[in-house]
């Protein structure tokens, strides 16, 4: 039965809903006075339960889905402003025991170099993302209890984070790991984690059960739990994500969405961030042997319409996609993208050579961070490297309740500009830093507090002088 209050995956994320709602989709894609009647329930931007949120996804009339793309550019202005947010991932290690068919770091993958980075070579990989510019990472690991212990991601953290090079600073560490324990996650907390991010796959469980044959992630309930362990360990932030082309894509939107309602519900706290990448080719890893891959029309109305059903999230893309996909869907609602990633293990440091390759997927956007950041100003985006709200203590129900009541930009918008002028001082070629200076100049016009301005404007001068860290 369908509970979101419930704490067990089969009753937040249940079949008989998802199906009924993807029935009920299909047999009003062409009503248009539902589709109008919930477009206007939209432009509340309060957001939209998962059955109303599929009949605009299912949309077929070409002028309502004008209205809906326009809404959904509407809505990531009013709440994120033109700020996006850059990071990186970095991989600790690709020993795995699982035996997820998509990945090629599954258990039964032989001829894929299996590594996993000692301190020092995570402390080189650091300072290699630290002069680029990073301040924000993502880390990644497989999943293997003798090689990747949780003292071993604890331990990494530790280092990560004492690291200070030159100017350079990992200021806040996402962690992407399996599902673990709340003793775990209450660790994790400790270690002072940004968000914990773990990507659901599938949320159709006998295709999870078919797609995860083997290992510990074989189980559905305990993947699909994790998040409330997590929360109840005290991690407030947290983010969700599918991998489209696995399932459904019907089915996989409704079931992200329950998810989103289900941590809403029981902890007053929905995700703080959405992910939705795509499947890509890998080692031994063929795409085209999943029937349920999305064209990028699809792509782009699946991140429009999440922003509208989710407007409060961050969503994030990353360099699964190229340089057209990504300009197509930051405009629909994408508010992070990663840059000059790596998908293999100590591979910033060190490239890898060709038969070395230890990538977890093949990158479509293999532009340098710099090249990311002047193509962004140039669309009149405002690069950030903010990590301010983590920094201050902004995060779970008090970074939300200030999102909600659209008052965030009182905090992004000086925090964005004074990270943009610590990159351009510290690591930006000369075109960039013309262009950057050039977008800090107007993106100061407005800050409508004329003292917020002025301090903004005498932190920017410290900047250049050699002071960082500056945060509202």
């Amino acid at each position: 039965m369908y509970n979101p209050k419930s704490t067990k995956a089969e009753e937040f994320i249940n079949n008989e809903e998802i199906l009924k709602t993807i029935k009920y989709a299909q047999e009003n894609a062409e009503n248009k006075d539902l589709i109008k009647k919930i477009i206007e329930k939209a432009k509340e931007k309060k957001g939209l339960s998962h059955k109303d949120a599929i009949i605009l996804l299912t949309c077929k009339d070409e002028e309502l889905n004008g209205e809906i793309f326009k809404l959904a550019k509407d809505i990531k202005e009013e709440y994120y402003g033109n700020r996006i947010v850059l990071f990186a991932p970095l991989y600790l290690s690709n020993y795995c025991v699982n035996g997820c068919t998509y990945c090629p770091y599954h258990a039964k993958n032989k001829h894929i170099p299996r590594k996993k980075m000692t301190q020092e070579e995570i402390r080189n990989e650091v300072i290699a993302l630290q002069d680029m510019g990073h301040k924000r990472l993502a880390i990644e690991s497989g999943e293997d209890p003798v090689n990747n212990p949780i003292e071993y991601i604890l331990e990494s953290i530790k280092t990560i984070y004492s690291i200070k090079h030159k100017n350079g600073a990992i200021r806040r560490v996402n962690v992407n790991i399996a599902a673990t324990t709340v003793e775990n996650y209450k660790k994790l907390h400790d270690a002072g984690i940004g968000t914990y991010i773990l990507f659901q796959e599938t949320y159709n469980k006998e295709s999870y059960e078919k797609l995860h044959p083997t290992g510990p992630k074989h189980n559905y309930a305990y993947h699909t739990e994790a998040m409330d362990r997590a929360m109840q360990a005290g991690i407030d932030d947290v983010g969700l994500g599918v991998l489209f082309g696995l399932e459904n894509y019907l089915y996989e939107f409704t079931g992200l969405l329950m998810h989103a309602e289900h941590l809403e519900a029981v902890y007053g706290v929905g995700p703080h961030t959405i992910s939705v990448p795509r499947i890509r080719r890998a080692d031994d890893i063929d795409p085209n042997t999943f029937s349920n891959a999305i064209d990028d029309e699809t792509f782009k109305k699946l991140v429009a319409v999440i922003r509208i059903a989710v407007p409060y999230t961050g969503m994030i893309v990353s360099t699964r996609e190229n340089k057209e996909c990504r300009k197509a869907v930051l405009e629909l609602g994408i508010s992070q993208i990663s840059g000059g990633s790596k998908t293999s293990v100590g591979g910033y440091y060190k490239p890898e050579k060709e038969d070395e390759d230890s990538s977890q997927f093949e990158v479509n956007d293999n532009r340098t961070l710099d090249e990311v950041v002047n193509w962004l100003m140039e669309l009149n985006y405002l690069p950030s490297f903010c990590t301010a709200c983590y920094g201050s203590g902004r995060t779970g129900d008090r970074f939300m309740s200030i999102c909600k009541n659209l008052q965030i930009h009182n905090f992004c918008l000086p925090n964005a500009i004074m990270t943009l002028k610590e990159y351009l001082v510290d690591y930006a070629s000369e075109t960039t830093k013309q262009t950057g200076e050039k977008l800090i100049l107007n993106e100061l016009e407005k800050i409508n507090d004329e003292e917020r301005k002025q301090l903004v404007i005498s932190n920017l001068d410290k900047i250049v002088k050699g002071e960082r860290n500056f945060k509202f």
